[in-house]
């Protein structure tokens, strides 16, 4: 059983960092910490987190200590991350899993934090939570949806239920029907991809796999999905729940007419012959209805009613 963080309350410290790409306008960190505040909390800004280095955050070692100081902070009760982009799996090797196993709270991003999320589950048994960035969070006209399941999952000690309850868009297709139990390991495809043959990528082995993407190609989220099958990864999942891959068209010229597959044609192909659950089009991802999920809490995808439901607590 994986180790759950304690509960935020509000009042609570919590640590923003940035342990991948740096903002493009450094006001919005402002914005974040304003949201945050407004929310209730106190905000700890990482100690590096306004450098730039390229197209990072700062240098790896300096976004790395961001990570352990806020773990290591008995003052910080939980750990956001203001946006991903890009350079969390370059940090992994830097981290202290041991220091993250014994010092559990509440950690939370999407898109490229995908990284940290494998790899604290592969790691340090740790639940953390696939869900808005502080960036997105902070964002004009963020629906009631998206922000009520942030807090619901990170406050509430009890099973969180269905992810697509209260959802005001249902755009859900179910590609197998079934029903499937395991815990919920996944995030984004080019990150899970990316880690591959690495120390800091957990089994799928009996579990529900998450995925959704952002500006790939379908022959790209094709070489991804294959990448998975051939690496022998696939082998034993119990069921496979897809979310909204945003801009992930074929924009390609196409003058002879060729036919073109979707993305949605691409995850059919590749999985259809898995025979497990298969549901497209829940709410999380790089969409502005982005539900929280828990990396590593047991759920169930329901491919009847095309849902997928949270069966354990994520806090404690």
């Amino acid at each position: 059983m994986p180790k759950l963080p304690r509960r935020l309350n509000l009042g609570d410290t919590l640590g923003l960092i940035l342990p991948a790409s740096a903002p493009a306008d450094p006001a919005s960190i402002d914005q974040a910490i304003a949201l945050f505040e407004k929310l209730g909390f106190k905000i700890v800004l990482g100690k590096h987190g306004r450098e730039r280095n390229g197209f990072l955050a700062g240098d790896d070692r300096s976004r790395a200590s961001d990570v352990m100081s806020m773990f290591k902070n008995r003052k910080i009760q939980g750990i956001v991350c203001f946006r991903g982009g890009y350079g969390t799996p370059r940090i992994l090797p830097m981290l202290d899993y041991e220091v993250i196993r014994e010092n559990p709270k509440v950690f939370i991003g999407f898109s490229d934090i995908t990284a940290l999320h494998c790899a604290f589950l592969k790691k340090s048994n740790l639940v953390s939570f696939h869900g808005p960035n502080g960036a997105s969070l902070s964002e004009e006209n963020v629906p009631e949806f998206t922000l009520s399941s942030w807090l619901k999952s990170l406050k509430q000690p009890a099973a969180y239920g269905s992810i697509s309850q209260g959802c005001p868009d249902a755009d859900i297709q179910i590609v197998r029907k079934g029903k499937a139990v395991g815990g919920l390991v996944g995030g984004n495809l080019a990150l899970v991809s990316s880690l591959v043959g690495t120390a800091y990528l957990p089994s799928f082995k009996d579990k529900i796999l998450f995925l959704e993407d952002v500006g790939e190609a379908p022959y790209r989220m094709d070489r991804m999905l294959t990448q998975l099958l051939n690496a022998g990864l696939m082998e034993g999942v119990k069921g496979v729940a897809i979310g909204r891959c945003h801009n992930c068209s074929d924009n390609r010229t196409n003058p002879s007419g060729e036919y073109r597959q979707t993305v949605d044609d691409v995850f059919v192909e590749r999985f259809g012959g898995l025979k497990i659950p298969m549901v497209m089009g829940l709410p999380f991802g790089h969409v502005s209805l982005n539900a929280t999920l828990p990396v590593g809490v047991k759920a169930e995808l329901d491919a009847t009613k095309g849902d997928l439901i949270i069966l354990e607590p994520a806090v404690s």
